[in-house]
């Protein structure tokens, strides 16, 4: 299988070397920068479980070089998926998957869902480009529950949790998205072939939902955020209003904020995704994890008070430090 992974971060970084390693893959890379001058130099480099696992890379920042492939793993943060889709067209054929390894809401989310008649997320993909670019139809929705980083450009670092929920953003299960679990699992990965892939990823969006934009804007880890009360308080109303919201599009919860809470503080003095981002001046991925939710809730006529709150100081914080992009 020709595999591309689609940015070499945190968790491109992690998939891509494990695949590497594992060996089934016709492997290559597309990056860019210091990324790529990395991969070139030093290959895949993995840091996991007190050990550098290495493997020979192929990288290039040329699209047309790698052609047509089987499968594509995007793994780029969510304000680059634009830029993206708009320069991957020489790597897509008929037949090829799709796998967005991202946080937050797809683009892809509410395509083919009853009530809302193909309604774009205009919060994650302005104008429709995205979509555009990748038929719905060759997309594989995937899930990451792995803590990740990247100490350096090239070099990621894996803490904790391997596992990929992967499946057919239609629902269902089929022999083309087990094909891609076969693989991820064989490269290590603990894989669940979902049959409700939606309902997986509004489950991990209620965690991301409050501990990545309070972290955000307050820098504190999440063992901090939860141990004040007034601010666990807020979290817990923010997740009530995006539980609400999911139960009336198919996705209920049925566990509490306080169940999630205690759940996340198992995690210790962990900075989430974005707080990380924030840390190094990258853009934050406040659309897709925050903004996306919030007009699905408008969408559906639901009161968003809470959540319209945090949007609203994240995105002033983001805009004052130039990591969101200034109103139009």
């Amino acid at each position: 299988m020709k595999v591309c992974i689609i940015g070499a971060g945190a968790i491109g970084g992690f998939i891509g070397t494990r695949l590497a390693l594992a060996g089934r893959a016709e492997l290559s890379a597309i990056a860019r920068g210091d990324t790529l001058a990395a991969l070139r130099q030093h290959g895949w480099r993995l840091h996991s479980g007190g050990q550098l696992h290495r493997s020979p890379a192929r990288a290039t920042d040329r699209p047309a070089e790698l052609g047509v492939q089987d499968l594509l793993i995007i793994a780029v943060k969510g304000p680059a998926l634009t830029a993206v889709a708009q320069q991957i067209g020489p790597l897509l054929g008929p037949d090829t998957l799709v796998l967005p390894a991202m946080n937050g809401v797809p683009w892809w989310f509410c395509q083919r869902v009853a009530g809302f008649k193909d309604k774009p997320l205009t919060s994650v993909d302005p104008g429709g480009v995205i979509a555009a670019a990748i038929p719905f139809e060759q997309v594989v929705g995937c899930v990451v529950h792995a803590a990740t980083d990247t100490p350096e450009p090239g070099l990621a670092r894996h803490t904790m949790g391997q596992r990929l929920v992967i499946g057919e953003p239609a629902g269902g299960r089929t022999e083309r998205v087990q094909r891609i679990a076969d693989l991820l699992a064989h490269a290590g990965f603990d894989v669940d072939h979902s049959d409700n892939l939606r309902h997986a990823v509004w489950f991990k969006l209620l965690g991301n939902l409050t501990m990545n934009p309070v972290t955000a804007i307050t820098g504190a880890t999440m063992d901090r955020v939860l141990a004040d009360k007034l601010v666990r308080d807020f979290c817990s109303a923010v997740m009530l209003e995006g539980t609400a919201i999911g139960e009336r599009i198919g996705c209920r919860i049925d566990s509490t904020p306080e169940e999630r809470h205690a759940v996340t503080t198992k995690l210790g003095a962990f900075k989430s995704s974005m707080l990380q981002d924030v840390e190094a001046g990258r853009p934050i991925e406040l659309d897709a994890i925050v903004g996306a939710v919030q007009q699905i809730g408008r969408y559906l006529e639901l009161p968003t008070p809470q959540l319209d709150a945090l949007l609203g100081l994240t995105r002033l914080f983001g805009r004052v430090h130039g990591l969101y992009p200034e109103a139009a």
